[in-house]
């Protein structure tokens, strides 16, 4: 079987024009293609006139045909051999595991990057016990919506914490940029469509899930972890860890302590805990885990009707089904020296109240599979950096996020609602008074006023500058009834809990960080995978040293 890159096909074009198009693209003849199954779709849509259908494709030819084409074009990057996707367990536990005198391996967090690393832990036969500090995916969709309805927040089961992740409520994109020369990303989508999720996502280029289908996947992979005789266990936060010390300031894991008071006793230990578990983070820094500051971002997030959005990017194509609602990806280098970016858009979704603490508001963004809500939204942020604006100490980014957090809830008016600007308002500078054609989707509400008393000037200036040249790209960007609506402070967590080469921490064996709290991933698809590595690194210490 042969991989094919590059086919291009017309937007509504039919089966015999995909075909005839790999003939002529590997020069054979149409008798000599057996078949062939699609490995990825894109669009081109840089000519909105002339909308291209992208394909990835394995194609199956008589085998003098296959023989000839790679010989033809041995020296063409756009064919080669189709690569071996397949998965295999990194090592198999035998059914006696554990034995009186080996330890399962415990995980802290239950998002992405912990329900993969459980589930290969599991399949592996490792039978993990899983801690997470929030409530199951229902509890935790209830919790999540007495804040969205009802202004009431509780601090350990929200959009950040519980089953799921903060992932379970947003776009549920999962792509990702991360060099993946193993296909463990195949290995991740494999497990998606088990528990759920469309068959699609496996061959779309920018697949996702929406909410409501997350909510029910991470169910049954929960249950699969517990069939093979892992444990999950929900509001069971950690406490303290237990950790040998050395002479030279290096340590050992062997264990932690629950908020309820229970030891449970371990090696290997893996840290998937999200970029918002702060008190955790201020927890390892206390008991001598290495940590250090690293950059991310500030800002707001900005709605747009979704048609606006449409139109600009596909033309007369817009509403277009094979196309859907269209996305955007902005970068824009300011002249004082500050970068900003579109991230984490919605497509026809809508703003949502992401805090996890009392008295702060957090923005972030969410759509459903269908994505077919009015607005369009992303956050539009500035990259900041430790050593020029938090320089104090390692977790003082944790402190910059909190008070911009609290001024956004001061300033909406402390029940909630979060403060919102119209564009055309915000780069006149002057508040705003009224709506105009653009409803905003957060709940519980917004209020408006003047955004830039929640963020550093040299923010404001950035982003203020940055609204125009991004409407150069996509037409009705600055249009003036946008709306801006703040604070987005969690796009990545403000600290990395280094680790070296075995995905152990750099100081202390046995604590292996993962995902995006320990800095080491960015959104479903990385933190997923990562947590594969770090399941496989743990199963190859407990089972091959122990062999040895």
């Amino acid at each position: 079987m042969l991989r094919l890159n590059e086919v291009k096909a017309p937007l509504d074009h039919n089966e015999d024009v995909l075909i005839q198009a790999i003939v002529d693209k590997l020069l054979i003849n149409r008798d000599e293609l057996l078949g062939y199954t699609i490995f990825k779709r894109s669009y081109d849509a840089r000519k909105k006139n002339n909308i291209l259908l992208i394909y990835h494709l394995d194609v199956v030819l008589v085998a003098s045909a296959e023989a000839k084409v790679l010989e033809q074009f041995s020296q063409q990057s756009f064919v080669k051999t189709s690569p071996d996707m397949s998965y295999e367990l990194a090592c198999k536990a035998e059914d006696s595991f554990p034995t009186k005198d080996q330890q399962r391996p415990i995980i802290i967090g239950f998002g992405p990057c912990g329900i993969l690393a459980a589930l290969l832990l599991a399949q592996m036969g490792l039978k993990p016990i899983v801690l997470d500090r929030g409530q199951d995916v229902r509890q935790r969709t209830k919790d999540t919506w007495d804040l969205w309805k009802k202004g009431k927040i509780d601090t350990e089961s929200n959009v950040q914490f519980g089953e799921g992740g903060a992932g379970t409520f947003s776009d549920g994109k999962l792509y990702s940029q991360v060099k993946d020369k193993r296909f463990l990303s195949r290995k991740v989508m494999a497990e998606f469509v088990k528990a759920g999720a469309p068959e699609e996502i496996l061959m779309l280029s920018k697949p996702h899930i929406g909410t409501f289908r997350l909510v029910s996947m991470v169910e049954k992979m929960r249950a699969e972890i517990t069939a093979l005789g892992g444990e999950v266990r929900f509001g069971h936060k950690v406490d303290t860890i237990h950790r040998e010390h050395n002479p030279d300031d290096s340590g050992q894991i062997t264990g932690l302590t629950l908020s309820t008071g229970e030891s449970l006793y371990s090696r290997h230990i893996i840290l998937a805990i999200g970029h918002s578990a702060r008190d955790t983070f201020e927890m390892l820094l206390e008991y001598g885990v290495y940590i250090e500051s690293k950059p991310f971002s500030i800002g707001f997030r900005i709605e747009h009707p979704q048609s606006v959005i449409d139109e600009a990017l596909f033309g007369e194509q817009a509403g277009n089904a094979t196309l859907g609602a269209a996305d955007y990806h902005l970068v824009h280098h300011c002249k004082n020296g500050r970068s900003v970016y579109s991230f984490c858009m919605c497509p026809g979704g809508t703003v949502v109240a992401a805090a996890s603490e009392d008295g702060g508001i957090v923005t972030n963004g969410m759509s459903q599979y269908s994505r077919n809500e009015r607005n369009a939204n992303a956050a539009i942020v500035v990259g900041i950096d430790p050593e020029q604006d938090y320089p104090e100490h390692v977790l003082s980014g944790i402190d910059l996020q909190r008070d911009l957090e609290k001024a956004a809830y001061k300033l909406g008016g402390g029940d909630y609602k979060a403060p919102a600007q119209l564009v055309g308002d915000f780069l006149q500078d002057k508040p705003s008074t009224e709506l105009g054609n653009v409803t905003p989707s957060y709940q519980p509400g917004v209020s408006l006023g003047d955004l830039s008393k929640v963020l550093p000037s040299f923010a404001i200036d950035a982003i203020r500058e940055a609204i125009p040249a991004f409407d150069k790209k996509i037409k009705g960007f600055a249009m003036a009834d946008a709306i801006l609506t703040g604070v987005e402070t969690r796009s990545s967590a403000p600290i990395c809990i280094k680790r070296d080469k075995s995905f152990q921490s750099v100081n202390t064996k046995g604590l292996y960080p993962a995902g995006e709290g320990a800095g080491y991933a960015g959104g479903i698809l990385s933190a997923a995978i990562d947590g594969i590595k770090v399941a496989e690194a743990i199963a190859k210490s407990i089972l091959i040293k122990d062999e040895s």
